[in-house]
């Protein structure tokens, strides 16, 4: 079945890229886009809406998520 979804490109380092490969495997994601779109809502979801103040804990656990995917240090 194939997505009627608009999409777009995106651009990722190389090493992140084989990570996320590695982590897919074994798992229901059939591809690096599905397991990456599928972590950018839940990081999205935890952020609340503009101007709707956010938990001290749900800052932390948005940048530990962040982190782990190797996007913050």
């Amino acid at each position: 079945m194939v997505s009627k979804t608009k999409t777009t490109t995106i651009s990722i380092p190389t090493m992140l890229a084989e990570k996320i490969r590695e982590k897919c495997e074994g798992t229901g994601f059939n591809s690096i886009s599905s397991y990456v779109t599928y972590v950018l809502r839940q990081v999205i979801a935890a952020y609340p809406k503009k101007g709707e103040p956010g938990s001290k804990e749900e800052t932390e656990q948005v940048k530990e998520n962040l982190k782990g995917l190797g996007y913050l240090k």
